[in-house]
């Protein structure tokens, strides 16, 4: 048996190899708490659904692009040798830029990828796509997008402020009460975008309550938050943090609990969030008996809550998911004015915190420097998309639009390749979705096994698995480099990205431009080198390349143990200005206002999501349906694996109800249920518990797509894919963010025989 450490976005592990055959995958003894999606690896590399060979879909070989693109997801696929998909592919891509320009091709690529700094995914594409003239890009993500278009105005750029958040071990030593809105899901923080060595989340917040943190969790679902830290759990109406977040501040301005020097002197705009709080604008005070009637949560307990934090060292944690739903933007802006108004902003154990516990990074550690990544290069091409705007794009080409302050116009895409993701996972309103993918003229997807995005392609190209190359992990918020050695050869036919792109880019004469004349090893040595030159100016020193490759870790200090948000401003917010306009925190954005945005004002308001349980429709759907990360798989990645098995229910993935709402549907734990709207439905096994609030239920994302009719239009999805059911619409115009988690639905016991699950087998081999 051989060992060879390696790395995934869930973290470091030891791949055990025999024979020349993966046999498992375990835990490398630097964690303290390893995640058990490694246990995905095995039965998915060498799964049913692995793609083994270059495919085509039946009616693309015969009939050549463009024509009957109706059949894509519905007909099967035949296998032809590699030089058959490149050339079809490269000539699908010349003459798609010889018609119609390189701004009909969309280079999709959003996902995690590979955890390695070279074979990722994204960045293999797009320096083709790039080196070929350009491409329609994809801007921001589906995680945090609000966050990430919003808080520029507000405080700063998120993805520069994310590693300076204020560090869960200063909570520990100075912070005495922890105010979440969204949990601290410990299954999101098993992954890291690039992978971590530690997963650290579970002992820092186990330090909190050990020094006596106390803390207070507004949340649908009480098991999003780990028990032994025993929060208060508050079972508010999904949707309505934003107004829990102004009764709070309403009444820390009447009772002149709130910090007037601070917002005084660090930030702008209170007199106009004073106006709104008591009602001058819209003639409704904010107060508690307002937020209690939208929320649920008694009007005492927000006012005796405002008391403790005004009279506490408070942290305020808003999940990534809260932002995830119709006006996402509201929570994020409320959590900064509620923690401006308690004035505690750059002291350590105090503040406020975005999307803490989305990943196993933020609020945990940082990279000392950064890793190397593989040059993108340039596109030429001006174009862009909001990243959840997809089907729009697609059914719209043509159709203005706006998007932070921009007035845009969806271009005409003639042709897609997608790399590294799934947008049947990722993507809102998956019939909606089906009817954009059939679209354009030609569909490429590179992918490991045959997900729903491989089987809506036209060309699919087998690529390898990360244990099937050689690479270098590390974190975006990590301190560790982790050596990722080729550990066993190719699975049937499946070749690098970089192999891939580099016979294309011969095919159409810029090989140069895409490899500069390196193989994947020179490419990888060379990265190496400027990490290894960064170390030096930190008195670290590297190995050389193999001997990092065949050894473990290498571990940096970490660069910032006692990281405080904004310590510097508030030492001197002069000497240390924010990078908005004010240079200081914008409660209410003068730029926002101007854009006149009615579903994103100027400051922090109160604007009712069209779908929730206080809405009309509500008497249709009277369930509320929360779609979050599952813990046995990132995303939809590796789905077939035997983890991600173990925990579905008779081959469904698991949904959380309510035992009142069970009752009444006569549904008890381990049925399977239908689940469904007026916009889809699907299939997934009941959970009965009281973790979950009443008239709420809680489906993972991730579950592959897997109709039970691929030829009816709107067909139930057998297998529990919450994408069926989830809208389409954005958060605002602001951030166009997705709107997945404002969503109704019914739901009903299965009656009837079960229909088998399908989503594994390989579509190939057409007569």
């Amino acid at each position: 048996m051989k060992k060879h450490v390696t790395s995934s976005h869930w973290g470091a592990g030891v791949a055990e190899v025999q024979d020349g055959r993966l046999v498992g995958v375990g835990a490398h003894p630097i964690d303290p708490h390893p995640s058990s999606i490694n246990d995905n690896f095995v039965s998915s590399i060498y799964g049913s659904s692995r793609i083994l060979r270059p495919a085509v879909r039946k009616g693309y070989l015969e009939h050549g692009p463009g024509q009957q693109t109706d059949r894509r997801g519905k007909e099967p696929f035949v296998e032809v040798s590699w030089e058959t998909a490149l050339d079809l592919a490269a000539a699908a891509l010349k003459n798609t830029c010889e018609e119609h320009g390189n701004e009909a091709i969309f280079g999709g690529s959003y996902g995690w990828g590979s955890a390695g700094r070279f074979h990722h995914a994204q960045s293999q594409l797009k320096r083709f796509l790039g080196c070929a003239g350009g491409f329609v890009r994809s801007d921001g993500n589906y995680s945090y997008n609000a966050a990430l278009i919003l808080l520029p105005y507000l405080i700063g750029d998120f993805e520069n402020l994310a590693p300076t958040g204020t560090r869960w071990s200063t909570i520990a030593k100075e912070g005495e009460l922890v105010v979440m809105f969204g949990g601290m899901p410990l299954k999101n923080a098993q992954a890291a975008p690039g992978g971590c060595s530690r997963h650290r989340l579970r002992d820092e917040l186990r330090a909190c309550h050990c020094a006596g943190v106390k803390f207070v969790d507004f949340n649908p679902c009480k098991s999003d938050t780990p028990a032994e830290i025993e929060a208060e759990w508050l079972a508010l109406v999904p949707g309505s943090d934003t107004a829990i977040m102004l009764a709070l501040a309403h009444t820390l301005l009447v009772e002149n609990l709130h910090d007037q020097a601070f917002l005084d002197r660090y930030t702008v705009g209170f007199d106009e969030v004073k106006a709104y709080l008591v009602g001058d604008k819209d003639g409704i005070a904010k107060t508690a008996e307002w937020a209690s009637k939208l929320s649920d949560i008694p009007a005492d307990r927000i006012r005796t809550l405002a008391r403790q934090m005004a009279a506490s060292r408070t942290f305020i944690c808003t999940a990534a998911g809260v932002q995830r739903g119709e006006h996402g933007e509201q929570p994020l802006w409320g959590t900064i004015t509620l923690a401006s108004m308690l004035g505690q902003i750059g002291l350590p154990g105090s503040g406020f915190g975005i999307a803490y516990g989305s990943d196993g990074g933020i609020g945990l550690m940082n990279r000392p420097i950064r890793w190397p990544a593989l040059p993108q290069g340039k596109n030429r091409v001006e174009p862009f998309i909001p990243v959840a705007c997809i089907s729009d794009m697609l059914l719209h080409p043509g159709e203005a639009y706006q998007y932070n302050g921009l007035d845009l116009t969806y271009p005409d895409i003639r042709m897609i390749w997608w790399a590294g993701g799934n947008p049947f996972h990722h993507h809102q309103d998956i019939n909606r979705l089906i009817q954009a993918f059939q679209k354009p003229e030609t569909v490429i997807v590179n992918e490991l096994n045959w997900t729903a995005t491989a089987r809506f392609a036209d060309i699919v190209f087998p690529v390898t698995s990360t244990l099937e190359r050689e690479d270098i992990g590390g974190g975006k918020r990590d301190n560790c480099l982790i050596p990722m050695p080729k550990i066993i050869a190719p699975v049937g036919e499946a070749r690098d990205e970089y192999d891939i792109f580099t016979a294309l880019a011969r095919r159409l004469g810029i090989e140069e431009e895409f490899t500069q004349n390196k193989t994947s090893r020179q490419w990888l040595e060379e990265m190496w080198g400027d990490v290894s030159h960064q170390a030096a100016e930190l008195g670290v020193e590297l190995p050389a390349f193999d001997g990092f490759l065949n050894g473990d870790i290498i571990e940096f200090a970490d660069p910032n143990p006692d990281t405080v948000l904004f310590s510097d401003f508030r030492k001197d917010p002069e000497k240390n200005r924010l990078t908005t306009p004010s240079g200081k925190i914008e409660l209410y954005s003068e730029t926002i206002a101007s854009f006149g945005y009615s579903d994103c004002p100027g400051q922090a308001t109160w604007l009712p999501p069209t779908e929730w349980l206080k809405s009309d429709r509500a008497a249709l759907y009277p369930i509320h349906m929360i779609s979050g990360q599952p813990k046995t798989r990132l995303h939809s990645q590796l789905d077939q694996g035997a983890y991600s098995q173990r925990n579905k229910i008779q081959g469904r993935e698991p949904i959380m109800i309510h035992p009142n709402d069970a009752m009444k549907r006569n549904i008890v734990d381990g049925d399977v249920v239908t689940v469904f709207n007026d916009r889809g439905s699907c299939l997934a096994g009941a959970i009965v518990t009281s973790d979950i609030r009443e008239q709420t239920v809680y489906l993972c994302t991730g579950a592959w797509y897997d109709p039970l009719d691929s030829e009816q239009q709107g067909s139930l999805d057998k297998h529990g894919n919450p994408n069926m059911l989830t809208h389409d619409k954005r958060t605002s115009r602001l951030s166009q963010g997705t709107a997945a988690h404002s969503t109704l639905v019914n739901i009903e016991k299965y009656e009837g025989e079960l229909p088998a699950i399908t989503a594994y087998v390989a579509p190939v081999n057409a007569g």
